[in-house]
């Protein structure tokens, strides 16, 4: 997601000791077909309010909103498989004209919405629409910068209507983009792209009650307590290859400790058989789980997640010395990183910028320096940089797990030379500091997880010099002509093959300049009951696919 490491999700790190059984496992995987009809699944959420309304979400297109609103495209996640875009609302992912600039999708016959009004594309460009409005900002935004006009559309409560989306039938709508866009088919994947009827919208009150596209509707909200999902008698399984549509009832149950919905699943009685946690499974509960034959097999954990990295302030000081940057990488002892946050099972060593499960990502190592790094290398480096006593701040969140990690990388450092001084401050004062326009800074832990599974989410945000000050973030202010050219022909490239290929040249091409490190690709355990089956997570997104979950028959 594009977070920096103190807006993740969720605590990535922590909560990995021990993680590693069960990896990518889908249980009763002969039943993924969509046997297993029936039942009431309960989710065990920390979270205190599920915010349906797509404008404002950024929810990922397989969990809680996908249960109850669809899009033009969404997600095929299976295990063991690349994530793939396909059709959702649309009878396909797109068609491209005018060099890749204009997008044109056509519905599917019979869509109708909970109440049995037939779903029109003047719903789907009213829910984009509205995506532009300021009192329903918070959601992915990609589109209002790549849609022509969309850098001066205000809503269209004040601002009428976004010309450069055009449904000139109730089945067809044409998009018309600044620039041409390849990966635009995963851009309409976003909740913003869900059809709201105008008739229906009130802003102030959409987010509890959502007018239902997907198999559930919201039955029942109780803000703070639980969401109740009930069937949507208009939703038509042979128009939706993505969502089994399970359960008869889905109940979110809210502001759950992630400490005692572990235990209550663990111990796996009554309704909790047909549960899962949405949140990572602590590393306390980890532990448990690994003296636990019965809960060890319902443990199920992510192949790959968020790359954790060490992002170094390329404008400032020594680190604007690439060689410089270059000995940061061989010093580096990932080893001390990787045991910080949990150990092997928690994730693996990266040397990539590109994540696993993301299409057309290439594996390679520029920096063969071993686990422990290869201090030799790094002082050879310093010492042709003429940096003999290199000094640097690091800085850090100042949480334990976050010191824990800085600590790791201040050590491994230090048997190159360099000395570094950790500066500890709370998430808002990081984050303002990486993001913002006065960088006092020289190196950082981030982690980042792309928004889609395509490597452009890896690449463009961190790594293009527009993204750097002003909220960007790319925290380590690199900028280099050739690799924006890149970044320009992999985006306006329609090609998917095509742009995997430009993608994977960029990742080289940017870690040979060193602007990060690339510490880890961290891991993600989620725990479920026993009567919960279809439950797996595959390499991207790190998260369970609820679209596919199942109860068994009993």
């Amino acid at each position: 997601m594009r977070r920096t490491r103190g807006f993740t999700a969720v605590a990535l790190s922590a909560m990995l000791l021990m993680a590693g059984c069960g990896a990518n496992a889908a249980d009763d995987s002969d039943d993924a077909g969509g046997a297993g009809k029936g039942g009431k699944l309960t989710v065990l959420s920390a979270s205190t309010d599920i915010n349906f309304d797509p404008a404002k979400s950024q929810n990922l297109a397989i969990t809680t909103l996908g249960l109850v609103l669809r899009r033009l495209t969404t997600w095929d996640i299976q295990p063991g498989k690349t994530a793939q875009v396909v059709p959702d609302l649309a009878t396909d992912t797109g068609t491209a004209s005018d060099d890749g600039k204009t997008w044109t999708f056509t519905l599917k016959d019979g869509l109708k919405y909970a109440d049995g009004t037939a779903i029109t594309t003047a719903d789907i460009k009213y829910g984009v629409e509205r995506s532009f409005a300021a009192e329903l900002s918070g959601g992915l935004g990609y589109h209002k910068g790549l849609l022509i006009g969309g850098d001066t559309y205000q809503g269209p409560y004040t601002g009428g209507d976004l010309a450069s989306i055009e449904t000139p039938d109730d089945k067809t709508i044409v998009f018309k983009l600044k620039a041409a866009y390849g990966d635009w088919p995963w851009i309409v994947s976003m909740p913003a792209f869900t059809p709201v009827p105008k008739a229906k919208d009130d802003p102030k009150t959409y987010s509890q009650n959502p007018v239902a596209s997907g198999p559930y509707q919201v039955s029942s909200y109780q803000q703070g307590t639980a969401v109740t999902l009930t069937r949507n008698p208009n939703w038509d399984a042979a128009t939706d290859s993505v969502r089994t549509g399970g359960p008869d009832e889905v109940v979110f149950q809210l502001g759950q400790d992630a400490t005692v919905a572990a235990q209550r699943l663990i111990a796996d009685s009554g309704d909790d058989r047909d549960a899962f946690g949405a949140g990572f499974v602590p590393p306390a509960q980890l532990a448990q789980i690994e003296q636990n034959a019965s809960a060890k097999q319902r443990l199920v954990t992510s192949d790959a997640g968020a790359l954790s990295y060490l992002a170094l302030n390329t404008r400032r000081g020594a680190l604007k010395d690439v060689k410089v940057r270059q000995a940061i990488q061989y010093a580096v002892d990932k080893s001390a990183y990787q045991v910080a946050t949990g150990g092997a099972a928690g994730g693996d060593l990266a040397t990539t910028l590109i994540t696993p499960g993301i299409p057309g990502r290439a594996e390679y190592d520029l920096y063969p320096a071993g686990e422990s790094g290869d201090v030799a290398k790094a002082k050879q480096l310093l010492a042709e940089a003429g940096q003999t006593a290199l000094s640097l701040t690091l800085l850090s969140e100042n949480d334990q797990q976050s010191l824990a990690e800085a600590q790791a990388i201040q050590q491994g450092l230090q048997r190159a030379g360099i000395t570094v001084t950790i500066k500890p401050a709370d998430e808002t004062t990081v984050t303002d500091t990486l993001t913002g326009d006065k960088p006092d800074f020289d190196i950082a832990v981030s982690s980042w997880q792309p928004d889609f599974p395509s490597a452009n989410g890896n690449i463009q945000p961190l790594f293009a010099t527009s993204e750097i000050g002003g909220g960007g973030y790319n925290i380590s202010r690199y900028s280099n002509a050739e690799v924006d050219k890149l970044i320009e022909q992999a985006l306006a490239t329609t090609d998917p093959a095509a742009a995997q290929a430009l993608w994977a040249q960029a990742d080289k091409r940017i870690l040979q300049d060193a602007p990060v490190v690339p510490l880890k690709y961290n891991k993600n355990s989620f725990l479920h009951g026993s009567n919960v089956q279809n439950f797996f997570v595959a390499a991207f997104p790190a998260y369970p696919n609820y679209l596919k979950v199942t109860l068994k028959n009993r």
